[in-house]
């Protein structure tokens, strides 16, 4: 577990600004065919820029995540592990807050959803249901490639999104 009050304040307070405009906070669905439902559900807090700098301090001050390049040239970090993210990510911006009523939003949601999945949630289709509702306004709806319409009938008839994965 991440020891938060060992990160030094200004250190802290940069990196959380910084997250406050670049980093986001999503939660996505990824069609399973060896998954008892037929989604995995998985959330990822992550931030990209150009200068690999301050995406290294992240990764060395949260004590978790992974970096890579993409193949324009722009470094990512993220961390989509559920235990990393309860554990060090929400603890880090607990602390350190947010300035904008919007990343405010969008961590609490995301805070959210950690503890539903945590407690096994994501596995039936009530805390789908749930997931679904407390995502609508996260990153003010954003881009979506499953509607939560086709994410909950895949849920009733799973036969037919392994159909359409082979088409």
């Amino acid at each position: 577990m991440l020891k938060v009050n060992e990160i030094p304040a200004n250190i802290g307070y940069y990196l959380a600004g910084f997250a406050d405009g670049e980093g986001s906070f999503n939660v996505s669905f990824r069609p399973r065919s060896d998954y008892k439902t037929p989604w995995k559900i998985s959330l990822c807090f992550n931030i990209s820029q150009r200068d690999q700098v301050i995406l290294a301090l992240y990764k060395r001050h949260l004590h978790c995540g992974t970096m890579r390049q993409r193949q324009d040239g722009v470094w990512y970090y993220e961390v989509n592990n559920l235990t990393a993210i309860a554990e060090n990510v929400i603890p880090f911006f607990e602390r350190f807050g947010f300035l904008s009523a919007k990343k405010k939003r969008d961590f609490a949601k995301f805070r959210q959803l950690a503890e539903l999945m945590s407690k096994g949630r994501h596995l039936h289709r009530d805390g789908i249901e749930e997931i679904l509702r407390i995502r609508r306004d996260m990153n003010d709806g954003g881009k979506r490639r499953y509607s939560d319409d086709e994410i909950l009938k895949r849920l009733e008839n799973p036969q037919r999104l392994y159909a359409g994965l082979n088409a």
